[in-house]
């Protein structure tokens, strides 16, 4: 069995996750090992070797799993892989990254999750929380791996940390200090039996906290009331349909604030670089959780006043011949879509697609019909697109990107809006949404005319 010692804890995943918790486990004196099934993991695998870490790379074999005393699986492996599967019942536990991070970390914890806007609001937390005089280390399934944190030991006040559905699927004694859920939509409907196990996992962030924690919850998810009667920590609210008596209400004139300590009101002024209903719902959390942990009414303006939205989240990319082009390749899943279309009156022309996960693009066609102009279907789901929205307006299937956006300028006039919001994987075409969304700018920012697309 390669060179694997007899008794070793086995990373899953070459990722920048796998990477971290391996380098981190080892400096703590844990014998590890490590594999990956991806053949190409050369550099990662020898950064490991030097370490003196033993890795299997290219190729998985029973044995390597089932000899392992403890299997860490990177959050992005699936848990129904057979080696995992097999391993689990001769008896192997498997453990995930939250709940390693947990038994090391001594900082207090925000973990932010929910089926869209998680990064946005893990930024606003993190900014509203500097701003206020309060250091940050921001982590988790937003890029930097939350083992970092802890290899780099360089204490902070606070850590903020995105978490995802699949983080949380192996967390069993995770207890973030602050949690908030920002909404749950359909998505990886590829990875979960169904919806009500995909929900479970987002709600299963509260499960080990206290009466000394604080839990921020949008109270327009489905079955609020019955899942909240089994939290324990201190509950606040935030509502765009409704006011709340302790949390954060959303309005037309901007968002209101009631907490124990605080009450006040962020105006639509400060709130204007982040369009949309989806975004002030983002705002209300981040600002209960940064209230939750010694911020400030002050750092919070003065955070919203410096905001700008990352790339790849409705991100204006340029305007040609009065034609406006936005990335929104972080939107993979249909209730992202639907939030972006509401940023816009009409004239949208919607490049959809990439790789599915099993989710229905049926719930956009209200949407489509009121706002957009056309709909071009892209990659592997470029046929369900079309079979959709062929009855609700104009519709085109193209290979690629560079086919959909000329597609797009072709049948775009002056006052339109070029909207990529795919509601799909990009792993058809591409690496990552980032590599995705990079693709579209960069097709965007070589066109000369969308006169010269139309008429060349």
């Amino acid at each position: 069995m390669l060179n694997f010692p007899e008794t070793y804890e086995l990373i899953v995943g070459l990722g920048a996750c796998g990477l971290a918790m391996a380098r981190f486990m080892n400096c703590r004196g844990h014998c590890v090992a490590a594999t990956d099934i991806d053949a190409t993991k050369t550099d990662e695998a020898a950064a490991l070797k030097n370490l003196g870490i033993p890795v299997m790379i290219g190729s998985h074999t029973h044995e390597i799993f089932d000899n392992a005393s403890v299997i860490i699986p990177s959050p992005g492996i699936p848990l129904n892989m057979p080696y995992i599967q097999s391993a689990r019942n001769k008896g192997v536990p498997v453990k995930g990254e939250l709940d390693i991070f947990a038994r090391y970390n001594t900082t207090p914890t925000i973990a932010i999750t929910g089926t869209n806007g998680k990064t946005t609001t893990t930024e606003l937390t993190t900014a509203m929380l500097e701003a206020s005089g309060i250091s940050c280390f921001m982590g988790g399934n937003i890029g930097t791996p939350l083992m970092e944190y802890l290899i780099k030991e360089d204490p902070k006040d606070v850590v903020v940390a995105e978490v995802s559905s699949f983080q949380l699927d192996l967390a069993q004694t995770f207890r973030p200090h602050t949690a908030a859920l920002l909404n749950i939509a359909e998505d990886h409907l590829d990875r979960y039996i169904n919806f009500h196990a995909y929900a479970d996992s987002k709600w299963s962030i509260f499960k080990n906290m206290t009466a000394k924690d604080t839990a921020i919850i949008n109270n327009c998810i489905n079955n609020f009331s019955t899942r909240t009667d089994a939290i324990c920590a201190e509950i606040l609210e935030f509502s765009s349909t409704k006011t709340v008596a302790r949390g954060a209400s959303v309005h037309k004139m901007g968002i209101d604030i009631h907490t124990q300590n605080v009450s006040d009101a962020l105006t639509t002024d400060i709130l204007a670089g982040l369009p949309g209903t989806h975004n002030k719902e983002n705002v209300a959390a981040a600002a209960l959780a940064a209230l939750s942990c010694g911020g400030t009414i002050e750092g919070i303006r003065q955070a919203l006043n410096e905001f700008t939205l990352s790339d790849h989240r409705i991100a204006f990319v340029r305007e040609v011949d009065g034609v406006r082009f936005y990335n929104d390749s972080k939107a993979t899943n249909v209730d992202a879509v639907l939030r972006a279309l509401e940023s816009f009156e009409s004239g949208v022309i919607l490049i959809l697609g990439g790789r599915e996960k099993g989710l229905d693009f049926a719930p956009l066609a209200p949407e489509v019909k009121a706002r957009a102009k056309a709909v071009i279907g892209m990659g592997e789901a470029a046929g369900h697109v079309m079979e959709t929205f062929e009855g609700v307006c104009p519709a085109y299937s193209c290979r690629d990107m560079a086919c959909a956006v000329t597609k797009a300028v072709s049948v775009a006039d002056k006052g339109n809006v070029v909207l990529l919001s795919p509601a799909c994987a990009s792993f058809d075409l591409y690496a990552n949404y980032k590599e995705r969304g990079k693709d579209f700018a960069r097709i965007v920012n070589r066109l000369v005319s969308v006169q010269e697309v139309c008429h060349g």
